[in-house]
């Protein structure tokens, strides 16, 4: 083999991989890790053991990214039609749709597995939970026949905090599900805030987020409506987890200054751009999480 035709082979072998990991959504995968750590830290009273730490995340990372690829796989129609997703490796051909599938399924049993065998089966029973509501309640069933997909199909990324209790105690009691409501009500305000951005591209793609099938208006009412339902979800936690004043004074602010943000974005839409409100709602949940573990620790 010629220098030339060993460089070709690398880079289509590079080419193949950077492909595959598209296909698994990396960025959406670290924010869903964000919540697991605080809630194992949370779950131990202080570091549960970086061995556990990093089992519990290769399996999740795994089971997430096995999700995602199904996803991609499944959705490559409409996929096509829109803008910021049209050069996904499922659309061009550069990954063929059996392999993608095959890949995905892959990812989600072996993740199954890994947990199973490092951390508990019911870590591992919850993550593939996770990856079947993830696949087949809101990719096949409610992301193209309602505008409350994102509401109910949402839960699926509210099941870290729980996986990560789970791998810890081998039980899921109230504390670790109240980090799961926060998640959950925490993802429609997030997500609708970057639909108002991409309204176009769901509406040539016939997907019913909600800014398409009511309006931007009311769109923006419901981000406010769910952002002031989130705040007495994270005050709930205090008791059920017996945090201390590092995450009441957390939830305290970030709450205050993310309802202060919905009210302006539909008070005052024209000085409040909705990827703003996007943005603040990543930093929001990664702080509040982070807040969690740092009261647990102390």
């Amino acid at each position: 083999m010629t220098a030339e035709m060993a460089f070709a082979a690398r880079s289509s072998l590079a080419a193949t991989v950077r492909n595959y990991i598209i296909l698994t959504k990396p960025r959406v995968i670290s924010l869903l890790l964000v919540t697991t750590v605080p809630a194992m830290v949370v779950a131990a009273g202080g570091w549960p053991g970086t061995w556990l730490v990093l089992a519990t995340l290769i399996g999740g990372t795994a089971s997430a990214a096995g999700a995602n690829v199904i996803n991609c796989w499944y959705d490559r129609d409409i996929d096509a039609i829109m803008r910021r997703t049209r050069e996904r490796p499922t659309v061009t051909g550069a990954v063929p749709p059996g392999h993608a599938l095959a890949f995905g399924i892959a990812l989600g049993a072996g993740a199954f597995v890994f947990l199973w065998a490092t951390t508990t089966l019911a870590a591992a029973v919850l993550a593939l939970a996770a990856l079947l509501f993830y696949v087949f309640i809101y990719t096949m069933w409610l992301k193209r026949r309602t505008p409350q997909n994102i509401v109910i199909g949402g839960a699926a990324g509210a099941f870290p905090p729980v996986v990560g209790w789970a791998a810890v105690t081998g039980e899921a009691p109230l504390a670790a599900w109240i980090m799961f409501a926060i998640v959950f009500f925490w993802t429609p305000p997030h997500f609708w805030a970057l639909s108002l951005r991409l309204e176009g591209d769901y509406a040539r793609a016939g997907v019913p987020m909600l800014p398409v099938t009511d309006g931007p208006a009311y769109t923006r009412a419901q981000i406010l409506r769910y952002t002031l339902m989130l705040i007495p979800v994270t005050l709930l936690l205090g008791p059920a987890a017996d945090m201390g004043w590092v995450y009441y004074a957390a939830a305290t602010g970030l709450g205050a200054a993310f309802a202060w943000m919905a009210w302006r974005l539909w008070r005052e839409p024209g000085s409040m751009p909705p990827m703003r409100v996007y943005k603040f709602s990543l930093l929001y949940l990664g702080l509040l999480f982070v807040a969690m573990g740092v009261d647990a620790a102390l």
